[in-house]
């Protein structure tokens, strides 16, 4: 029988964070559901209010939190370049204090936390796939670096209170993930493709789009947390989390333009700064310690994830 659970989600009304409360409301947990709606969308939560075994707090993690829970998932942090460079200060301290507040708080409960780091650790890499052991190649004075060096900092935080303190961690490296929910305006390419392919307006193509990244599904994501979440405390990571399938931005953006039957063209702007050129997963890890790999193909997740963005655009 399943003992339910109280569980933490900082960042719970973004993207990923929920998909994460629906999913672990669905295996019979109570969810506590923290953000300060800065970058997320109080929409993606809305039908949850109701529920009876969910809460939601508004609350931003750089100052501490003092609840009873038995897990926690730290996703707060803005995660897309046009939310985290909108204020790069609060970026950085979200990532850093708010992981010490968070961890702080894991400590004192004597509970399992899990951070959503980033494969922008890896920053623009010099090999690919990135493989956990590969330490990145990061600029840390460019525009990207309040995320990029945010989430570095936290993952050394993270081991730092495992090693002195024996919090138990989890750290997921979380690659470029894609589904319903995400901000219609919030820079990142599968959204900004389907919104600009169903209004009939060029899709942005930085470069000549030869750059690669792959992309999973949400839901194969989010199982991919859980497992992890589920192992013992032995296995920290970090851990790869996402699709090894590769493809370029001109191969995204022709995919698109054939599943909305769209007529847009493809407009070719400048690369923006420390842009990576590669993003690919080595998820051997991920298959290793949690029987884990994605299930869902681009083409399939992309026909799951048009039409949230067709009702939001006719809303």
């Amino acid at each position: 029988m399943h003992q339910r659970k109280r569980i933490l989600v900082t960042g719970g009304s973004g993207f990923l964070g929920s998909h994460l409360c629906r999913r672990l409301l669905k295996e019979n947990n109570d969810v506590l559901c923290v953000d300060n709606f800065f970058s997320s969308a109080r929409d993606n939560v809305l039908d949850l209010k109701s529920h009876p075994h969910f809460e939601l707090i508004r609350h931003d993690i750089t100052m501490p939190l003092q609840v009873e829970v038995d897990e926690i998932y730290n996703l707060a942090c803005p995660a897309s370049p046009i939310h985290y460079q909108y204020d790069p200060v609060q970026t950085i301290k979200t990532c850093v204090l708010g992981s010490a507040n968070m961890l702080d708080l894991a400590r004192r409960l004597k509970c399992k936390i899990f951070q959503a780091s980033t494969s922008e650790v890896y920053g623009d890499p010099e090999e690919s796939p990135q493989a956990e052991s590969y330490w990145g190649h990061v600029n840390p004075n460019g525009i990207r670096s309040c995320y990029d060096e945010g989430k570095r900092c936290a993952e050394a935080l993270f081991f730092s209170y495992y090693r002195e303190y024996q919090v138990p961690v989890k750290i997921g490296r979380i690659f470029n993930t894609y589904g319903p929910c995400m901000h219609p305006n919030d820079g990142r390419v599968v959204s900004n493709f389907i919104v600009q392919a169903l209004r009939n307006a060029p899709l942005t193509v930085y470069g000549k789009g030869e750059q690669t990244r792959s992309f999973c599904y949400v839901d194969d994501l989010i199982d991919c947390m859980i497992r992890f979440m589920a192992t013992d405390d032995e296995l920290t990571g970090p851990i790869n989390m996402g699709n090894p399938d590769e493809f370029t931005i001109l191969e995204l953006a022709q995919k698109v333009l054939d599943l909305t039957q769209s007529h847009s063209d493809i407009d070719f702007c400048p690369l923006p700064g420390d842009d990576p050129k590669q993003r690919r997963p080595d998820i051997s890890l991920a298959k290793r310690y949690l029987n884990w790999t994605p299930r869902i193909a681009l083409d399939e997740g992309l026909q799951k994830t048009i039409p949230y963005f067709r009702s939001m655009l006719k809303a």
